[in-house]
C-alpha cells in the first residue's frame, strides 16, 4: 500500500487492484480484522471474515464475476471512517451490471467491503 493516501485515493487504488485482479495488492489495503460483505452468494451475500477468509472471498467473487470485460468505477464518497463508490461491470455479451460498495476505514486502511449489485430479474407488473 502507498503511503500517505487519502482515503478516497485508498478506495481508487482499491478498485485499480480489483480491476486488475490483484489479490495480493488487495489484501495490502486490508486490515487484521476486515470483513468481506460479497454481493451474491448464500442468502443476501455471503460474509468472508479475517484476512484468510477475506482473501478466499475476492478470489470467489473474482471468478464469479470472470466474464467481466471492463469494471467502471463512479462517484467515490468518504465521510470520516466511511465510504462509497459506485461501479458497473460490463460483461462480454454486453451485459452491464450495477453497483457499489460500502466501506468502513480503520485507520488508513480498509475495514468493511460490503458489495451491492443490482440483479437482472423479472418484477410482475412491471413491462
Amino acid at each position: 500500500m502507498i503511503a500517505a493516501m487519502t482515503k478516497s485515493e485508498l478506495l481508487g487504488a482499491f478498485g485499480e487492484a480489483w480491476r486488475g485482479r490483484d489479490i495480493d495488492l488487495l489484501m495490502s489495503f486490508m486490515t487484521d480484522d476486515c470483513e468481506f460483505r460479497a454481493s451474491v452468494g448464500n442468502g443476501p451475500g455471503t460474509v468472508f471474515q479475517g484476512r484468510d477468509d477475506v482473501r478466499r472471498g475476492f478470489q470467489i467473487v473474482l471468478g464469479y464475476d470472470r466474464e467481466v470485460t471492463q469494471v467502471d468505477l463512479g462517484l467515490v464518497f468518504v465521510s470520516g471512517n466511511h465510504g462509497a463508490v459506485q461501479w458497473t461491470y460490463a460483461k462480454a455479451d454486453g451485459t452491464k451490471v450495477y453497483g457499489c460498495d460500502l466501506y468502513e476505514f480503520s485507520g488508513e486502511r480498509i475495514r468493511v467491503k460490503d458489495a451491492y449489485r443490482k440483479v437482472h430479474a423479472e418484477l410482475p407488473g412491471v413491462n
